[in-house]
């Protein structure tokens, strides 16, 4: 089991830059497949960015490539989303998701087992 607490929302500007934090504990961190999901109000969760245990393969939604980046540090236990050129529709709660492997599809939620409790991000135009 891995607990997960995420940081660094707030509200920005359009144009401007946030980078999430997402702690994990319990269980050892590289063992999980890590991704971030967020939702907008009256929508359903999607997906955004996730990585692999080793760092070395990213996935991207269409609507962030090239603006977002995923990292992970497994010594530190800790998943990272930095996101730049931030626009009015990224505003969202975001989740940080933690999978065990063998997995299927890496941009369904429904394969990840641990969630974090979210943390808000709001862009004004």
């Amino acid at each position: 089991q891995v607990q997960l607490v995420e940081s660094g929302g707030g509200l920005m500007q359009a144009g401007g830059s946030l980078r999430l934090s997402c702690a994990a504990s319990g269980r050892t961190f590289s063992d999980y497949h890590m991704g971030w999901f967020r939702q907008a109000p009256g929508k359903e969760r999607e997906f955004v960015a996730a990585i692999s245990w080793s760092g070395l393969n990213r996935y991207y939604a269409d609507s962030v490539k090239g603006r977002f980046t995923i990292s992970r540090d497994n010594a530190k236990k800790m998943l990272y989303l930095q996101m730049n050129s931030l626009k009015p529709e990224d505003t969202a709660l975001y989740y940080c998701a933690a999978a065990s492997y063998p997995m299927g599809q890496t941009t369904v939620a429904g394969e990840y087992r641990y969630w974090g409790q979210g943390t808000q991000v709001t862009v004004s135009s």
